[in-house]
């Protein structure tokens, strides 16, 4: 090329982020780079658990001005609409643009509507007005213990979420504030999953720390409960079963927050890649990363390792240097529950089976750990300031001298607090 390479990233959430810092730091000014994002913050959504319990939706927000205009980024504050790989261009609401590298990483949307009821009857566990909800239902609750009445609150994840921890996270922070406010006995608390087991995209261990987790905390759980319909007061499901609610939450069902026709996709619209480089199928220069790509299971964590794996195998091609960083499958997350917190760093594997193309590798010892303990309320902390931190700052999350020094001190506290 004659001129710096134009790489376009598309989307400002984990994946997107990633990517784009990656590139920078990989790069430095060899490329022309573009941020295209219909919002010009990002927003730390793991953190937004504690909004209904009291924190500002703003305190997770990082305005993305600054570490754009440090690291001379281009910012093009639009809404994609369609990709067009023949011209090697993007449409946009407020005009086209062009790429010699593009990586898509514009996320996912909720679809409540395709459980009957869901829209209509369920509080959903997504936006910060979502959470602000939430935070209304929690205070209602606990007027009406104040007069000796009693709330019932059902959790339920339907078919086709493809990220149920929060909701877990949830349940789980709900008990511990509602005991610190002296009214857990006049609120029952029930949860009800399509899963077969707790959590069962991350394996065994996590389902035996939920179940006993829920046993002790007195939560309802049931799994294989899969919803068919509700209506006011009541939840329906696929084996019969019948649950009543007064306060119904819910992580709905996820499709691909934009639908690229000229690529290849999934019935839900999320983009088919090569597993290793994040690659679009049958694109050389287009890449997808995060909730907009096709692997089954929607988490930062993974989003984060998806964008250094695209960025890498970019900065690769424009440095004329063959690869060094591949998407390993790895899941890692700190679940608050208030009191404690539980940890999990589990190793995932690519199956072969289309119905479930990822399963948890059990195998694989070294790196598979889950530990419950109130210290892993402090791991949760430093990660929720760290990567605001790096971002806010134009930073890639997973490089350099600060990840080197976080990735030290969750080895050393996986070993002592985890097995």
């Amino acid at each position: 090329m004659t001129t710096k390479p134009r790489v376009l990233v598309l989307g400002g959430g984990f994946g997107g982020l990633e990517a784009l810092f990656y590139l920078k730091y990989q790069l430095g000014d060899r490329a022309d780079l573009t941020l295209v994002s219909d919002e010009p913050k990002f927003f730390f959504k793991p953190n937004t658990i504690y909004i209904p319990f009291g924190q500002a939706p703003e305190k997770f927000e990082v305005d993305l001005s600054r570490p754009l205009k440090k690291q001379s980024i281009h910012f093009v504050n639009s809404t994609v609409e369609s990709v067009d790989p023949d011209k090697h261009a993007v449409i946009t609401r407020s005009g086209n643009l062009n790429y010699d590298y593009l990586v898509i990483a514009t996320g996912a949307k909720m679809r409540s509507k395709e459980i009957p009821g869901l829209y209509e009857h369920a509080i959903t566990v997504w936006t910060p007005d979502d959470m602000l909800r939430l935070r209304d239902r929690i205070a209602w609750a606990k007027e009406r213990a104040a007069g000796n009445n009693r709330t019932r609150f059902v959790f339920l994840i339907p078919p086709n979420n493809r990220c149920s921890g929060p909701l877990y996270e949830m349940v789980m922070m709900l008990d511990t504030h509602l005991r610190q406010s002296g009214c857990r006995d006049l609120v029952d608390l029930v949860y009800a999953t399509k899963e077969e087991a707790y959590i069962e995209a991350f394996g065994p261990r996590l389902n035996t720390v939920v179940a006993d987790e829920f046993r002790t905390r007195n939560i309802e759980g049931h799994t294989g409960y899969v919803v068919t319909g509700i209506e006011p007061g009541m939840i329906s499901f696929q084996n019969g079963e019948k649950l009543a609610y007064d306060v119904l939450v819910s992580f709905p069902p996820y499709v691909a927050s934009t639908l690229f026709e000229q690529l290849p996709s999934t019935e839900r619209g999320f983009i088919e890649v090569e597993n290793d480089s994040r690659r679009v199928r049958g694109q050389d220069r287009i890449f997808a990363v995060g909730d907009a790509a096709n692997f089954p299971i929607k988490q930062a964590f993974l989003a984060l390792l998806q964008g250094d794996a695209a960025g890498d195998h970019v900065a690769a091609e424009i440095l004329g240097k063959k690869p060094t960083v591949d998407f390993e499958p790895m899941s890692m997350c700190v679940m608050e529950e208030l009191n404690k917190a539980t940890f999990a760093q589990v190793p995932l594997k690519y199956t072969g089976d289309p119905d479930k193309p990822v399963a948890v590798d059990t195998e694989d010892t070294e790196h598979y750990h889950v530990g419950v303990s109130p210290i892993w309320r402090m791991g949760k902390t430093v990660l929720g300031l760290y990567l605001p931190w790096r971002f806010g700052n134009g930073k890639p999350f997973h490089a350099g001298f600060a990840w080197e020094a976080m990735d030290m001190g969750l080895k050393v506290m996986s070993k002592v607090f985890a097995r």
